[in-house]
């Protein structure tokens, strides 16, 4: 057992654990499943395929951006959001590594 329980948190952790944060509610992980490859879907797309009304589901898109799950483009009056593949694999990754390096 490794005894220094105040070790400092490895700085790629911070990402890691506002993903799995934002990732704990499940209707942030339905809304994640809700996107196709590829697929940029705006806030009334997803409340439609959603039991929840379009200000939560906002409330839940923007908690997913701020953990970088999702990102975000304005165009128009919309913001359309999209998974961030690249972000996610990099910290999934990461748990990988560690996994494969430590345990």
């Amino acid at each position: 057992m490794n005894s220094d329980y105040s070790r400092t948190i490895p700085a790629q952790w911070r990402h890691m654990a506002k993903v799995f944060e934002a990732l704990g509610d499940t209707h942030r992980q339905r809304l994640v499943l809700s996107f196709e490859p590829d697929e940029r879907l705006n806030v009334g797309q997803l409340a439609e395929v959603s039991t929840l009304s379009r200000s939560t589901v906002s409330h839940h898109l923007k908690i997913l951006r701020g953990a970088g799950v999702l990102e975000s483009e304005k165009i128009g009056k919309e913001v359309y959001f999209w998974v961030n593949k690249r972000f996610l694999q990099e910290v999934f990754g990461d748990v990988s590594d560690y996994l494969k390096q430590n345990l």
